[in-house]
């Protein structure tokens, strides 16, 4: 079993909370424009971390990490890449490799727009986290975390930032979890 924090879109923004919330997760997982070094590093000194270049990203993040990411978790084959669109509407630069070798799990980031949907057409999890950082048109900033246990997946939780840095809530939690019936 491993439970997974998944984030994209951070566009050089840093916030403590991504510690905060990725604390029980085993892996940091991030969809592409990362921004910066310095989140790419401070995010792999925390936890195992993977993620792809997006297209805000420069030269050195481009030498770090591929536009695609294909790899095993647990049973489950995932595949992560930036610009990626959604079940019945991929982007064309993935669009074959989706339909010649579908993985179980497939992450994409670039929108800024926060999607989980399973594509029945491909049997497999699409998840768009969301942007984590405050650069873009979104209103709320997102991550996600989730169990993978052998092929299945688990107590998927939408966590929802505050657009400004302040602190971590004591009382109240952010989150939705999909297995308490909060859609997404």
């Amino acid at each position: 079993m491993k439970r997974i924090g998944i984030l994209s879109d951070t566009h050089a923004y840093w916030d403590e909370k991504y510690l905060h919330y990725f604390e029980p997760c085993d892996e940091i997982w991030h969809a592409g424009d990362i921004g910066s070094v310095e989140v790419a590093e401070k995010l792999a000194a925390f936890r195992p971390f993977r993620a792809v270049c997006g297209n805000c990203d420069g030269g050195d993040l481009r030498l770090m990490y591929r536009e695609l990411n294909r790899f095993k978790c647990e049973d489950v084959d995932v595949l992560i890449k930036h610009i990626g669109g959604y079940p019945g509407n991929y982007d064309a630069s993935i669009r074959s490799t989706l339909f010649a070798n579908p993985p179980q799990l497939f992450i994409a980031g670039h929108s800024h727009i926060l999607k989980v949907k399973y594509d029945k057409t491909l049997n497999l999890l699409h998840i768009n986290p969301g942007a984590a950082g405050l650069q873009g048109w979104h209103k709320e900033r997102t991550l996600i975390r989730l169990t993978i246990e052998g092929k299945e997946f688990k107590d998927l939780e939408v966590i929802t930032l505050n657009a400004s840095p302040s602190p971590i809530p004591e009382q109240s939690s952010p989150t939705r979890s999909l297995s308490q019936g909060g859609g997404v």
